[in-house]
């Protein structure tokens, strides 16, 4: 089994994805030139901006949702896997990908809002509608929502519920048994009541653990200021073959960094575009700016800080590709969160492991609450005609019980089976964005041309020449 799960990994996670990754958000940031930097303070403007409606969710619980997909077990447990595997020059890559990704996440959120439709009385869109709607190829929507199905509710949940019970385990000594069954008890609590709840409870979590997080980073990093240029200069030169210890992971830093960044911000993965849709906005390009932001969010703050966290301490491992390690500080400890944990805890003993491992609570429980959504809502796209009760409470039952197997079964199958899902949804979701480009690049046109015109920009779908964006006709 473990050969046979790694074995589809190799394939899915080729270097063709890493190119493709690489080339669709370079791509992006000059067809847009450059949004992520010029479109910065509107992206800010947008977001608290907007309320919500009986059918939708505001803008900013739609960024909530967003990045409680996007900032999870990649922030904590992720960094450390790619420092593990690429060595520091992979948080670079890290940096390059979430840069090139806002891109790519604004074409995709946009075309997940132009593309939405009401499905019992709530706002539903993603990949599987705007390729169908977009394209006009019924089967690859539904081969990408059965795979998204299969990817959130099989694959991807267990890498979270895994993550914590390691953390609960290493800082209170808390059965991964027992922490599985209350992960699954607590998110069937939740999930029952739908998106209203899950937005609810992700725009109230979000906000308050990032902030916590964030802040116990800033204060470490402050008691190490002077260690920053030294160790942004090892991050660059080590990206770049530069630093000698560590040019034995030279390749592996590049795939590791786009690896673990795509897995962190999701940035072309195509799981952001189905909270992009729920969000009540007056235009597309509203939403897919303020999903742009969210990548930064997640890569350039919190990872950053995680990483810092880590290389400032010395509190990681390098893996040497051929056998061994480069550089081991921390001797039989598994790769994972508990790099961050012994990080925190060299400057706060009685603090740290058990810091991490609420973070990581909070982080990795909303994120399989947004995984709960997303399938929620593909399961949506193939049953519009009737949403059927069976199968709803079908995916549900599914999705507690592999929270539960992932917090029990090991961290390196709970990964490997968490990539192929990241994976396989990138591979549909990239190619079908860069066929879409010109629609989703006619929306931003049209919203950059309302705005040099002073005005509060309205999406009409006819007026733009987009065809099939019913929900945007005579808006």
């Amino acid at each position: 089994m473990k050969e046979f799960v790694e074995g589809i990994n190799d394939i899915v996670w080729s270097n063709a994805l890493i190119v493709l990754c690489l080339v669709a958000g370079v791509y992006f940031s000059v067809m847009t030139r450059f949004l992520q930097v010029r479109y910065l303070k509107e992206m800010l403007r947008l977001l608290f901006k907007g309320q919500p409606s009986e059918r939708g969710v505001s803008s900013f619980q739609a960024f909530a949702l967003a990045i409680s997909g996007r900032v999870g077990t990649g922030n904590i447990a992720g960094v450390a896997t790619a420092i593990a595997m690429g060595g520091p020059g992979a948080i670079f890559w890290m940096w390059v990908i979430a840069f090139l990704g806002s891109a790519s996440a604004f074409i995709e959120s946009t075309l997940g809002q132009l593309y939405k439709e009401v499905n019992e009385g709530e706002y539903r869109g993603g990949p599987a509608y705007y390729i169908e709607k977009g394209l006009g190829v019924k089967w690859y929507g539904l081969l990408f929502a059965f795979a998204t199905i299969l990817s959130m509710a099989v694959f991807m949940p267990g890498v979270q519920s895994n993550s914590i019970a390691l953390s609960m385990k290493n800082a209170f000594e808390i059965p991964a048994e027992i922490t599985g069954i209350g992960l699954a008890v607590l998110l069937g609590l939740i999930i029952i009541g739908g998106v209203k709840r899950i937005s609810k409870v992700a725009e109230v979590v979000i906000p308050f653990m990032a902030a916590a997080y964030i802040l116990m980073a800033v204060v470490i990093i402050f008691m190490n200021i002077q260690e920053v240029p030294g160790v942004l200069a090892m991050i660059i030169r080590a990206a770049f073959n530069l630093e000698s210890a560590f040019s034995g992971v030279f390749g592996m830093a590049i795939a590791w960094g786009v690896k673990r960044g795509i897995y962190s911000n999701e940035a072309g993965q195509g799981s952001a575009p189905h909270a992009a849709s729920a969000a009540e906005v007056s235009h597309p390009a509203k939403q897919g700016l303020v999903q742009a932001f969210s990548v930064y969010v997640d890569t350039l703050f919190v990872c950053t800080a995680t990483a810092l966290m880590i290389l400032f301490t010395g509190q990681y491992n390098v893996i040497n590709p051929e056998g061994g390690f480069i550089i081991e500080h921390l001797p039989g400890v598994e790769i994972g969160p508990e790099y961050t944990q012994y990080a925190v805890a060299t400057h706060f003993p009685d603090l740290g492991s058990g810091f991490v491992a609420i973070s990581l609570l909070f982080f990795a429980f909303t994120t399989i609450m947004a995984y709960y959504y997303i399938a929620e809502t593909n399961l949506s796209y193939l049953n519009r005609e009737k949403y059927r009760a069976w199968s709803l409470w079908g995916l549900r039952i599914l999705f507690l019980i592999t929270t539960f197997y992932g917090a029990i079964r090991t961290a390196k199958l709970a990964w490997t089976m968490g990539d192929i899902g990241v994976g396989i949804m990138a591979w549909l979701n990239i190619i079908a964005i860069l066929l879409l480009r010109k629609p989703a690049l006619k929306v931003f046109k049209d919203y950059t041309k309302q705005l040099k015109e002073g005005k509060d920009p309205v999406f009409n779908s006819k007026e733009a020449g987009i065809e099939n964006a019913d929900f945007w006709e005579g808006k």
